[in-house]
């Protein structure tokens, strides 16, 4: 019997971290701050926001925002 290999589907975000997302992003840009990469994390299903020099927003799979202290 062959061995059957299971490709995992690409992380897509829940309807909360979408629009958190999209909230952050047009909060940024309205600071003039550059996003610079917008990132699933596939271990913790994290939304990661790298903008400016080094600010980095995570938001957590429901919804949850963590700005930098």
């Amino acid at each position: 019997m062959p061995t059957q290999i299971i490709m995992s589907s690409p992380l897509l975000p829940t309807s909360a971290k979408t629009f958190k997302c999209f909230r952050i992003c047009y909060q940024l840009t309205n600071l003039f701050l550059d996003i610079s990469l917008v990132r699933i994390d596939e271990r913790t299903s994290n939304v990661f926001i790298l903008a400016g020099e080094n600010l980095i927003v995570t938001i957590e799979p429901d919804g949850t925002v963590d700005y930098p202290s």
